[in-house]
């Protein structure tokens, strides 16, 4: 696997692991912005990778954006579109990942680290995570369209009119994540989901992902048929024989991703 300067990837099996790693709080740099757009991709075209784990070195998830380097890097016209057009991708990438993504939060994640969080598929948080929009205190704006996919909108507008940052035993209690674990017990906890979901087909969880960001916004008439659609597709491929076969015959699948 190719190695980064401010992200850690193992992989395990068919499960990625890949860490924020750019101490002490793990900011998105541009440094980061790009590389993690970059593993993305590379891991959606590697078909041993299954199933991606996404988490924070130390203590904090991802603090948001690096204002640092936002000053250093915003200085001549153009610059400020551009670095939003990199920010922006550096989600979409996340979302997009061929490869279900799971996000262990295992510290605040706030503003882009908010938006991090919120483009993987499955939420899983420690006791010491939470979930926060802090810009309002610094006279800027980050994140907000992504935590309304995760809150309503009286906690949405909370948390940006005021900086408040949700726990996470208030995320597991609204829904926000699949569960709140220990801090020890996060990683295996994610770790055993990824291996749940890498035990499937292949070609059925990438299509599945796929087909959910794609009727995210329609209506419930084009969703449906677009996901009936991509069902007959599944249907025809030999993984979904296989499946078929070891339900009859009472047996693991072995799966091919095709």
């Amino acid at each position: 696997m190719k190695t980064y300067a401010e992200l850690e990837m193992a992989v395990d099996g068919h499960v990625a692991v890949v860490s924020l790693a750019s101490p002490p709080v793990n900011a998105l740099t541009r440094v980061m912005n790009d590389e993690l757009t970059d593993a993305m991709d590379r891991i959606s075209e590697i078909d041993a990778i299954r199933v991606v784990v996404l988490t924070g070195k130390g203590r904090v998830f991802c603090a948001g954006a690096d204002l640092k380097g936002r000053a250093q890097n915003i200085r001549e016209p153009g610059d400020f579109l551009a670095h939003s057009r990199r920010t922006r991708e550096c989600f979409h990438a996340i979302r997009e990942c061929a490869k279900p993504v799971i996000a262990a939060i295992n510290g605040a994640a706030l503003g882009s680290g908010l938006a991090i969080a919120a483009s993987a598929d499955v939420l899983i948080a420690s006791e010491s995570a939470s979930l926060g929009l802090p810009e309002v205190d610094v006279g800027l704006l980050g994140g907000c369209r992504h935590a309304m996919r995760l809150f309503g909108h009286s906690r949405t507008r909370r948390m940006m009119l005021t900086g408040y940052r949700v726990p996470g035993a208030e995320l597991y209690r609204l829904g926000v994540v699949e569960a709140v674990t220990a801090p020890e017990a996060l990683m295996p906890a994610a770790l055993d989901l990824a291996r749940e979901i890498a035990a499937k087909s292949p070609l059925s969880t990438r299509m599945g992902k796929h087909t959910l960001n794609v009727i995210e916004d329609m209506s419930l008439r084009d969703g449906y048929r677009y996901e009936q659609d991509m069902t007959g597709i599944i249907g025809r491929s030999e993984d979904a024989k296989e499946a078929q076969a070891a339900f009859r015959e009472k047996r693991a699948a072995v799966f091919k991703g095709r």
